[in-house]
């Protein structure tokens, strides 16, 4: 029996993330892109039917959390900082996953990015596990390429 191409799927921790610049681009996880398109009902007085019509209406997209091993690079803090200080810098940026060969295979492209979430790391005495810093980016738009 002769066997086709094989077509693995990508493996979740293969990736890297980009960010306009900064240089941190390690990071453990990377998630939340969630694309959202609100449904509208619609129903005129003269259909037939005697149900609503479902248009599409706005697109939302998720934030985007990032979580690190926290080390004494503070590029993200700073980057959130001045949101603190009331004006916030806008950024690009994109989640890469990569095949096992590290060549990009999907890039999920983000646009007008701004950090509207920090955490810092949480200490435990008793813990034997990597101090996470967190930070969740707001976005306006994101394009799987």
């Amino acid at each position: 029996m002769a066997v086709g191409d094989r077509n693995d799927p990508f493996r979740g921790y293969n990736y890297r993330v980009e960010i306009d610049g900064l240089s941190v681009a390690g990071f453990s996880e990377a998630s939340g892109l969630t694309l959202d398109t609100e449904p509208v009902e619609y129903r005129e007085g003269n259909e037939l039917r005697m149900t609503v019509r479902k248009l599409s209406g706005l697109r939302k997209f998720s934030n985007i959390t990032l979580k690190r091993g926290y080390t004494d690079n503070m590029e993200l803090f700073d980057w959130y900082k001045q949101n603190l200080n009331g004006s916030v810098e806008r950024r690009n940026g994109a989640i890469v996953l990569m095949t096992e060969d590290r060549d990009d295979a999907l890039r999920w492209n983000f646009e007008q990015g701004w950090i509207c979430k920090y955490t810092g790391p949480t200490m435990t005495a008793t813990s034997n596990d990597v101090s996470i810093e967190s930070v969740e980016i707001c976005v306006e738009w994101i394009e799987l390429e």
